[in-house]
């Protein structure tokens, strides 16, 4: 059993070093424009949008390109790191944001516990529903339930983990290219 969770953990950590830490590292880019990639799609994933987070970094992408040129990001690496939220990541997430934005409102405990939010959450995920209308479920029952909460404490953890990302990622390029001119 220890070594099939050791092996497990190991895998896991190597599919996210091959889609996520691999791609900012082999990016032709400047350092500084794959670092924004990250933080975009960090300052995204950290955010109750699941479904439909790759379309809101392509979104900022394009107004960002239109209005600020300068401040442009590498969308691929930005689209990646959105993955950091999923399915399984999602409920332990999605809690902290409330968790967060309860304590921020100075409400405590009114959220209940973590096994009722997951069992929650869950039924609104499992929605039998086309793409476009499990969406709108997911978002109407997500605000319905938790609504200013969850909206409020996502906000420090997404600048907190793009800010944190952006830092990571930028150091990350930096040596990688160092070490690689000197061998």
């Amino acid at each position: 059993m220890a070594a099939a969770k050791h092996s497990a953990w190991k895998r896991l950590r190597r599919l996210l070093r091959l889609r996520l830490v691999i791609p900012v590292l082999r990016s032709p880019d400047a350092a500084d424009y794959t670092a924004r990639g990250v933080a975009v799609g960090l300052l995204v994933a950290m955010t109750p949008t699941v479904g439909i987070q790759m379309a809101i970094v392509a979104g900022i992408w394009a107004v960002v390109r239109m209005t600020r040129p300068s401040w442009d990001f590498n969308v691929v690496v930005g689209m990646l790191w959105t993955w950091l939220t999923n399915i399984f990541t999602v409920p332990p997430i999605y809690y902290t944001f409330l968790i967060t934005g309860e304590a921020m409102l100075g409400r405590w405990g009114e959220a209940g516990g973590y096994a009722v939010f997951s069992e929650r959450l869950m039924k609104l995920l499992q929605t039998d529903a086309t793409f476009f209308e499990s969406l709108w479920i997911y978002a109407v029952g997500i605000f319905e339930a938790w609504g200013a909460p969850m909206l409020i404490g996502c906000i420090p953890w997404a600048i907190g983990s793009a800010f944190l990302g952006y830092w990571w990622s930028l150091r990350l390029v930096h040596r990688f290219r160092e070490r690689r001119r000197g061998l």
